[in-house]
């Protein structure tokens, strides 16, 4: 479970240094280095979201284990 949590909080912190980019300078690097919405890039959008919701799942139930 920690090395998929490790996975997890990687693929959100390539997210977040994306978004980072975005807001700060307009760049968008997934989209520079495979093209703008292509199927690449997609994909790795939608793995960054679904990586978040993962995250957010773990902690609410690891959370919730240390509660009780």
């Amino acid at each position: 479970m920690q090395i998929l949590i490790k996975i997890l909080a990687i693929v959100c912190l390539i997210g977040a240094l994306n978004w980072g980019l975005v807001g700060f300078f307009g760049f968008d690097l997934i989209a520079a280095i495979f093209g703008p919405m292509s199927i690449v890039s997609r994909l790795i959008y939608a793995l960054v979201g679904l990586s978040g919701v993962a995250l957010i799942i773990l902690s609410i139930k690891q959370y919730k284990q240390l509660a009780d």
